[in-house]
């Protein structure tokens, strides 16, 4: 990987790692389900209109735009505004790789080699380890659902497997569609219309940069440069810098937003992001789909399979 190339993914990494600073920042101005059908508005328009036609049938945009963005993002940004730390946010997120490999053993039929086995009990062994360290200071309530919010992220993963997008950015972007609507809906029957209008009359500029960062530099830029770079090199060498994201993550937390991060969460941390890496980048079974090999170069990137990274949030 040219010296360049190795920048920009590491520059994706950081943007996603920032990413959980900036979602929490985001929920002193908006209700978490506002806000996160904000971000995929201004994520799908005006790009929508640039991108091109979609290039998968409309049942996998709509199974993966409700899995992914109502369902993932609509859990993960009401358990951070219950009170789960940005950081702790970004790390324990990461065992949806995890869960990704069950759901796919149960539904593709992709059986996980010994290897993954291992990287997946590593992984839940630092995901016990953090919620022990949770459970000392947060609340459990919100830490539950950023593991629900996994668990959804690994159903979509799944989905986009069967999908095989040949353009990670297209697929984003209409995805981006999908979720506004139900978002806004959820939003008025549970957080109400007069604070929904009270967050959108009282839109500052640092609300509007919050928006657009999560948005246009998280979502547009960042699936359009890793679509970029697993289109120029071999999943495998570009899917180890997804590591990078809860390390990003709980530094950018700690420093922006002052939260501690104590001995037992580094321990979880290292277990769980080495546990995601044997998960995620060990060598597949023979037995995998053949289907899911022939479209491995157009796999998008928050999709931890056999050849392909995640994106966290």
């Amino acid at each position: 990987m040219r010296p360049t190339h190795l920048c920009l993914a590491v520059l994706v990494a950081a943007v996603w790692g920032v990413n959980f600073t900036v979602i929490e920042i985001g929920l002193d101005h908006f209700p978490p389900l506002l806000f996160s059908a904000l971000r995929f508005l201004v994520a799908a328009l005006p790009a929508v209109f640039f991108v091109g036609r979609p290039k998968v049938a409309w049942k996998w945009i709509l199974g993966v735009g409700l899995a992914l963005g109502v369902a993932k993002f609509g859990l993960l940004f009401v358990g951070m505004d219950a009170g789960m730390p940005a950081g702790l946010s970004s790390l324990v997120l990461q065992i949806q790789a995890v869960f990704t490999a069950l759901i796919a053993f149960a539904v593709l039929g992709e059986r996980p080699t010994r290897i993954r086995l291992l990287g997946m009990a590593v992984a839940l062994c630092g995901v016990g380890l953090a919620a022990v360290d949770e459970g000392t200071g947060g609340p459990l309530g919100a830490f539950a659902l950023v593991i629900a919010a996994a668990v959804c992220w690994g159903i979509s993963n799944v989905l986009t497997r069967k999908a095989s997008p040949p353009d990670s950015l297209n697929f984003m972007v209409w995805v981006s569609t999908v979720p506004v609507l139900p978002l806004l809906l959820l939003s008025l029957l549970t957080e109400g219309p007069s604070a929904d209008l009270a967050a959108l009359r009282a839109l500052d500029w640092q609300g509007a940069g919050v928006i657009l960062y999560v948005a246009w530099v998280t979502t547009v830029f960042g699936f359009g440069a890793w679509g970029w770079l697993l289109r120029r090199h071999p999943a495998s060498t570009v899917a180890p810098f997804s590591l990078l994201v809860p390390v990003f993550g709980m530094s950018s937390a700690a420093l922006f937003l002052g939260e501690p991060v104590s001995g037992l969460r580094w321990c979880a941390a290292a277990l769980l992001v080495g546990g995601v890496g044997l998960t995620s980048l060990a060598p597949a079974s023979t037995k995998a789909s053949t289907a899911s090999v022939g479209s491995a170069k157009a796999r998008l990137p928050d999709v931890p399979s056999r050849d392909r990274a995640e994106e966290p949030a």
